[in-house]
């Protein structure tokens, strides 16, 4: 993860970007640079800014992923 990591994730993608498991809303997780879909437990990874959205490169969430 860079700092360029995250300069280049558009937050305003998260408006038109749903789950490809449930089709629910994602949370943005800068720390982690993921997308997160609590619905499915599965936190998709950005790299290079792109959001990857498959369920095959997604990570389960575990307890410690729990919502502040």
């Amino acid at each position: 993860m860079t700092s360029d990591d995250e300069a280049t994730f558009d937050r305003r993608m998260l408006e038109a970007l749903v789950c490809p498991v449930t089709q629910t809303r994602l949370e943005y997780d800068a720390a982690r640079q993921e997308l997160v879909s609590r619905a499915a437990g599965l936190a998709f990874p950005i790299r290079n800014g792109i959001p990857i959205m498959l369920p095959s490169e997604a990570r389960p969430l575990g307890d410690d992923d729990a919502p502040a």
